[in-house]
């Protein structure tokens, strides 16, 4: 993976990115996300707050597509993610996260944003590597993991009030933590309408 695949890609909340070999690694900053929270409070545990000041390097897509790309990280906070996200704004997006849970696992989480955020922990992944996709179809969306990049099982499936062209790519966050880098490798995008949206195939 060169450089020239991410050509047409750009920022909102620029960081530091560096390419080594086939990876791109992306430098979470400290205290970064991506979440509207829906007002729920808690005594006890963690609470997210209303955060849009992670890094997303992203690139315009019109019509229905595929983004599937292998991510890995070091865990070193709760919530610390490698993610893959579709926007339509900051109050309609949605993003796939291979995430340190607060439950102490490792876990490949979903958020679905409609002015408040959702969210739903998917899957517990022993290791440190993973692939995620997304997959559109006219405004219906699924997410997909993998743990081979070859046989992909769907994690979500839902629909968001979006336009033609959105904005699609990766995210690096650390919503309470320090930060760290974030890997992305064997990137791919193309413009594909799947024929099964829930298999992603």
């Amino acid at each position: 993976m060169g450089n020239s695949i991410f050509n047409n890609f750009k920022w909102i909340n620029e960081s530091k990115a560096t390419y080594e070999n086939d990876k791109l690694i992306i430098e979470a900053p400290a205290e970064s996300d991506f979440f509207c929270n829906n007002g729920a409070v808690s005594e006890t545990g963690i609470t997210p707050e209303n955060l849009c000041n992670a890094p997303f390097y992203y690139t315009d897509v019109t019509g229905d597509f595929v983004m599937r790309v292998q991510v890995s990280h070091d865990f070193r906070d709760t919530y610390d993610a490698a993610t893959i996200m579709v926007m339509q704004d900051l109050q309609v997006w949605a993003k796939a996260c291979f995430e340190q849970t607060d439950f102490g696992t490792h876990a490949v989480v979903s958020v679905v944003t409609n002015h408040n955020s959702d969210d739903a922990n998917g899957c517990n992944i022993n290791g440190n590597h993973v692939w995620l996709q997304v997959a559109r179809v006219d405004n219906s969306f699924s997410f997909h993991y993998s743990l081979d990049g070859v046989k992909f099982d769907m994690m979500r499936f839902f629909s968001l009030p979006v336009d033609k062209t959105i904005k699609v790519g990766l995210v690096a966050q650390a919503p309470i933590g320090k930060g760290g880098e974030r890997v992305f490798q064997n990137f791919s995008l193309t413009n594909t309408r799947v024929n099964n949206i829930r298999y992603g195939v």
